[in-house]
């Protein structure tokens, strides 16, 4: 398969050509959510990022195979030596079972992706499933020599692994700072140096989650599961491994040693990761306030914002930034996003009511696809894709304006372009998305457009004066331009 798709590879620091290990075939794992709360913003950023690019990975013809974890093992708070783990901290403060909080929050994040219609994974494993993997796993660093058993723990040796290998290549991390930052925590704990990180901790009587293992009883490490889970499903190496910005370190440098250390190849030749989100320019965070759920943004019920906004608007918002850049999410960028949502949908909707012309379209319909697909071969460029649909969108208005004419086979095309780019590639036209009384309003507003344009034609000043200030007293103005009039909502 030949393709012209280049994608940013976070190890190298560089845009590459996209070349699969395996013809045709793709095998990308992406670190899924830890369930101990409802899913947050950040977090289905992510997941929409990947989504994008799994949808079109499979629209250029790859056989893709997408496998995204659930860990429902909590791992221990900030992947520190000491305390409680998320999920059994979350269990108490409910007064439920580890694993009733483990389906509540996986229940949620299912519920919530279905409503930004995210396809679903080829394969969604568990960490507690894979037990017996990681088990093996450590078996088989612990006899390369770059782990060590202590008190009923297992770490694995970051200082020895550097000797032969690079720790910090992925993240661009010097190990000799990270030993001068962590040298204050010496003897806070049994590893042999601060930088080391456990593969398998004892568990304490207290401890709910917890299997017997040749070191005793305990639970695995956070980095352990994601490389026991992609190399069962994907292989000793594949082509893709996607994560949020801050999965980088430690959690994917960790990955990379564990695997280095047993097969002495790079498991992964993409590393891809989807940046954060703001809210109204600030950090999301619970303890501060500045944070609100998906679900809150849904439904309303929230003091950050004065309106609620469909998941779409919130997935096409997302959208149209790239997914490396820090998006920033305030209510005027909803609502910026919201309006041109529902101008690209209605422009596709209008699709099927146009009547085509026997002249020939000016709309140069290769040039344009052939944007679009450039925008999206260039990393998955979904804003300039975004851009590109809207210059289609320009001329469909223009069409239902009586500005323009389009032929019946350009008129195909774009119809079957449409379909690729905004339902199969975007995945923003779900059913029932669209609002019916914003169609309305949308075509009364057109008619409008139509008796000033003939108003002005028939040099009658007066009443097209009257349209626009009439329209511009409710909170809508127009804007004419040398062919046409666009109108925008306040």
């Amino acid at each position: 398969m030949n393709s012209t798709l280049s994608i940013y590879n976070s190890l190298s620091g560089k845009t590459e050509l996209f070349k699969t290990i395996s013809p045709n075939y793709v095998g990308m794992y992406v670190c899924g959510p830890t369930v101990y709360s409802n899913v947050h913003l950040g977090n289905c950023r992510t997941f929409i990022s990947f989504d994008l690019i799994y949808r079109y990975l499979t629209h250029l013809g790859f056989k893709v195979k997408y496998v995204r974890n659930i860990t429902d093992v909590g791992h221990l708070e900030n992947d520190e030596d000491q305390g409680e783990d998320r999920i059994s901290k979350k269990a108490r403060k409910e007064s439920l079972e580890p694993m009733e909080v483990v389906q509540k929050y996986t229940v949620d994040f299912h519920k919530t992706l279905s409503k930004f219609n995210l396809l679903h994974p080829s394969i969604e494993p568990t960490a507690t499933g894979h037990i017996i993997e990681q088990i093996k796993l450590i078996k088989k660093i612990i006899k390369a020599g770059y782990a060590y058993e202590i008190n009923n723990s297992v770490y694995f040796d970051v200082i020895k692994f550097n000797k032969e290998y690079e720790y910090g290549k992925l993240s661009g991390r010097n190990i000799e700072d990270l030993i001068h930052n962590t040298r204050k925590l010496d003897g806070q704990s049994d590893k042999k140096n601060a930088q080391d990180f456990a593969l398998w901790k004892k568990a304490e009587s207290i401890h709910i989650m917890k299997w017997p293992s040749p070191w005793g009883d305990g639970f695995p490490g956070w980095h352990l599961e994601c490389t026991a889970m992609s190399s069962k499903y994907l292989g000793d190496q594949f082509d893709i491994h996607g994560g949020g910005m801050d999965l980088k370190f430690p959690h994917h440098e960790c990955e990379i040693a564990q695997s280095e250390s047993i097969n002495k190849k790079s498991p992964v030749k993409y590393w891809i990761h989807a940046n954060m989100l703001t809210l109204n320019s600030k950090k999301m965070s619970k303890s501060t306030g500045n944070n609100i759920l998906p679900e809150e943004i849904f439904s309303g019920n929230n003091k950050i914002f004065n309106k609620s906004f469909h998941p779409e608007v919130v997935k096409f918002f997302m959208m149209q930034a790239h997914y490396r850049s820090i998006l920033d999410l305030s209510e005027k960028a909803l609502k910026a996003s919201e309006k041109g949502y529902n101008k690209l949908i209605t422009a596709y909707n209008f699709l099927n009511e146009i009547k085509p012309s026997n002249n020939e379209s000016s709309f140069k319909f290769d040039e344009w696809n052939k944007k679009c697909y450039s925008a999206m071969n260039n990393d998955f460029n979904s804003p300039l894709l975004i851009a590109n649909l809207f210059d289609a969108v320009k001329y469909i208005n223009s069409v239902k304006n009586g500005l323009n004419s389009i032929s019946k086979k350009t008129l195909n095309k774009v119809k079957v372009s449409f379909k690729i780019f905004v339902d199969d590639i975007l995945g923003i036209y779900g059913k029932n998305t669209t609002d019916t009384n914003i169609n309305k309003v949308d075509e009364i507003l057109n008619i409008l457009l139509k008796l000033r344009k003939l108003s002005r034609e028939n040099k009658d000043f007066k009443t097209s004066d009257e349209i626009r200030n009439s329209l511009k007293k409710i909170g809508i103005t127009l804007e004419d331009n040398s062919n046409d009039t666009d109108y925008k909502i306040n």
